[in-house]
């Protein structure tokens, strides 16, 4: 939640004219803007060939929802993600696993890839409940409905989000492995899922995260806001 209408046009249109051919044949970048930038953005993007999403969806088509905003709308604007579940939805909204997996059935109904946002608070890193915490959540917040092509899981440590902490690359790897093993044991085509990283993502530690087994990308927060730094951490995956 930053930044007015003009502010989020004038950031995707910076990013927007510094991605070139190379960088678009080798990454899908995806920006997730307010649902009010969100046609400013898509305008700014559609030459660029940049993906844009929402940063969450309702779990009911239509009705008497009163600040809610649809799959079949975003569908309707012109978006191919949407972020579900992210640790402050959960932490402020008390979003629960199985809403979250609700709304991602109705995300695929309408064709959007849903990024689904796992991650443990620091007293569960520290007490050695992460795996146990993230295991449950991959459980409860995914759907049945799940596949490679219509799902993204994102590993946010809760700790490491916007605190400047950053997992360490070890603890990465054993968590990014431990969610692959997961989704193989689930889904027939679990080992084709995207696992993309965020927490405290940064032009500094971009390249030695990517090169995590396992890591296929990244969820980038504070980072997104200024355009050289979001560009560097393209360049770097």
């Amino acid at each position: 939640m930053n930044g007015g209408a003009r502010d989020g046009t004038t950031l995707a249109r910076d990013i927007a004219g510094r991605v070139d051919d190379k960088l678009r044949a080798k990454a899908d970048i995806l920006v997730c803007p307010p649902f009010i930038n969100m046609e400013g953005v898509q305008f700014e993007c559609e030459e660029a060939d940049i993906l844009v999403g929402a940063q969450d969806c309702s779990d009911q088509d239509n009705g008497a929802y009163t600040g809610q905003i649809s799959a079949k709308m975003i569908a309707e604007a012109q978006c191919q993600y949407v972020i579900l579940g992210h640790s402050e939805r959960r932490q402020y909204i008390n979003e629960s696993d199985d809403l979250i997996s609700a709304k991602a059935v109705k995300a695929h109904e309408n064709d959007l890839i849903s990024i689904i946002c796992v991650g443990e608070l620091e007293a569960e890193r520290e007490s050695g409940a992460h795996e146990s915490v993230v295991g449950a959540q991959l459980t409860n917040a995914v759907p049945d409905c799940a596949t490679a092509e219509n799902t993204v899981i994102a590993y946010e440590p809760v700790w490491a989000i916007g605190t400047g902490k950053t997992a360490s690359t070890d603890d990465i790897r054993a968590m990014h492995a431990f969610i692959r093993a997961q989704l193989q044991k689930r889904f027939s085509d679990g080992g084709k899922f995207k696992i993309i990283y965020g927490g405290s993502v940064k032009p500094s530690n971009a390249s030695e995260i990517f090169a995590v087994p396992n890591v296929n990308g990244a969820l980038i927060g504070g980072a997104s806001l200024i355009a050289d730094d979001f560009l560097e951490i393209i360049r770097a995956a």
